[in-house]
């Protein structure tokens, strides 16, 4: 098991490297600091000094790869790459172009990214998973055709909507929630109440309807033919086996959400005023502070990436088999 979990974390190394690698070309070749320095000050009228001085400001002003003004280990230290690039792997992400620390921002905003990621991906797995469940239990039924209308009709709206109405009705019309903004403690409750209600429903068409793809392949299988032949309960070859066995898709899909768990929801966290790191992402695309999206990119990669390793860890627990592999 430790082996496998060695391998595992080795695989995920030369990846992380490679996102980084792309992250700095994308951000310091393509777009390179002067270009950053024309977009900030104004890309008309601007001169050389301005941009000498709002690069220095930021660090930007030292070469890229190699600095062959210094001596040594320096050559390489003394550089974008070094301080940019290197120095995210230890989580220095550096300053914000309002001279904020990044990581401390990163911290305080984590919390209320999971407050509302954490429980929408919780409950939107009990939510979708039993729903499937029971359009599968009743498949080629009345209640399963029209609940894959219904998810298609789900998956037709955009997320947009869902938050729009849903402001106006629960909060402006019915005045049951506060339309904006969040509080300390178990002040934070009367805020986050919408806001994961319309994560669970707006994500709810296409995660129901891929469940019931998955469960509706396992029924299909040999070992549900033998098992009918043995004569046990449908309900019991769906919701204990079926499901059991249908784990491993279930866990690949899950992997996809781990990032947001932390980044939280770009959308619904500007539209509620929430103050995480969905919020945080957003402004800093608004504002071109191009140090806090670098290390969103960086942050949101790492996370994948360990959402992957801990996927394949899981896997080992529902088969078995994996652990020889």
């Amino acid at each position: 098991m430790l082996g496998y979990i060695f391998r595992r974390t080795l695989y995920a190394i030369p990846i992380l490297i490679g996102v980084n690698l792309i992250t700095f070309i994308l951000f310091f070749v393509v777009n390179t600091p002067d270009d950053m320095a024309r977009m900030q000050l104004g890309i008309k009228y601007v001169t050389p000094e301005a941009i000498e001085k709002w690069k220095y400001e930021r660090g930007y002003d030292k070469p890229l790869l190699v600095n062959s003004k210094e001596a040594g280990l320096r050559m390489l230290t003394e550089t974008i790459f070094f301080e940019k690039s290197v120095a995210m792997f230890a989580f220095d992400f550096g300053r914000a172009d309002d001279g904020r620390d990044i990581s401390q921002e990163i911290k305080s905003r984590m919390l209320p990214s999971l407050a509302i990621a954490l429980p929408v991906f919780v409950l939107g797995l009990i939510v979708y998973i039993t729903f499937a469940l029971l359009m599968v239990f009743f498949r080629a039924t009345y209640i399963d055709f029209w609940g894959v209308v219904f998810c298609v009709a789900l998956m037709s709206i955009s997320s947009l909507f869902y938050i729009i109405t849903g402001q106006f009705l629960v909060s402006k019309l019915w005045h049951l929630v506060p339309i904006s903004g969040y509080g300390v403690g178990l002040d934070a409750g009367k805020f986050l109440v919408l806001p994961i209600l319309i994560g669970v429903v707006s994500s709810a068409g296409s995660s129901i309807r891929w469940y019931r793809t998955i469960f509706l392949e396992e029924m299909n299988k040999d070992y549900v033919r033998t098992a009918r032949a043995k004569g046990m309960s449908e309900h019991i070859i769906l919701f204990k086996h079926v499901l059991k066995n249908a784990m491993i898709p279930i866990l690949t899909g899950a992997v996809v959400v781990i990032p947001l768990l932390f980044l939280g929801s770009l959308l619904v966290e500007s539209f509620f005023g929430i103050p995480g790191l969905g919020s945080y992402t957003i402004d800093a695309i608004n504002s071109q502070d191009f140090a806090v999206v670098r290390a969103m990119v960086f942050l949101g990669s790492m996370l994948y990436i360990v959402g992957l390793i801990l996927t394949d860890i899981s896997y080992t627990f529902v088969d078995p088999r994996i652990r020889l592999s």
